[in-house]
């Protein structure tokens, strides 16, 4: 029976750890929060958008109100992979709602950060999501509040404000089926 408690223990004390370890983490503008503009270099994604790549241009400002997602990412894990791959979906799906994506990727180095938005287009493969370095390559906009300490970052705006923000310590962490269920907030 000892031999038991202990075991049960030490399972209890791993799953709590578990938890601490996937502690959720704010990042970003809130809900209610007005989107500012910021200017990205587009590096790839979107051939239709009508941006060319090595463009500098802000295109929280070219979707304007229209339902958009602002995907800020240090991280290119699987899951990241995954859930661009999902919103490009939700692009087609809710064409008619003109729901925009793009994706920010950040970095230490303006040079590291393209390298990794490159590589992240081609893994997804994604058709209508631009993928981009902000001109504040290093934590996204100023104005923003991009945690640090977070790796993945998702805002999602409707009218020029946030409608719901989604943030993950680590790119493994992402739960693109929540993030793509969200969508209902925007797009209606």
């Amino acid at each position: 029976m000892k031999r038991l408690t202990v075991a049960m223990l030490a399972v209890a004390l791993l799953v709590s750890g578990s938890f601490a370890i996937a502690e959720e983490v704010k990042s970003g503008l809130q809900a209610g929060k007005f989107i500012g503009p910021f200017y990205v270099t587009k590096l790839a994604g979107a051939k239709t958008d009508g941006v060319k790549v090595g463009a500098n241009l802000c295109y929280r400002c070219k979707n304007g109100g229209r339902p958009q997602v602002m995907v800020f990412t240090r991280s290119t894990d699987k899951k990241v992979v995954d859930l661009v791959k999902g919103l490009d979906k939700a692009i087609a799906k809710h064409e008619k709602q003109e729901l925009r994506v793009f994706v920010n990727v950040l970095g230490d180095s303006k040079a590291a950060a393209t390298k990794e938005a490159k590589k992240l287009a081609k893994e997804t493969g994604a058709k209508g999501v631009p993928f981009v370095v902000p001109n504040e390559f290093e934590n996204g906009p100023d104005d923003y509040g991009i945690n640090t300490k977070a790796d993945v970052t998702i805002i999602l705006a409707q009218g020029g404000e946030v409608k719901v923000n989604h943030a993950f310590t680590a790119g493994k962490e992402v739960d693109a089926k929540t993030v793509i269920s969200s969508l209902s907030k925007i797009v209606k």
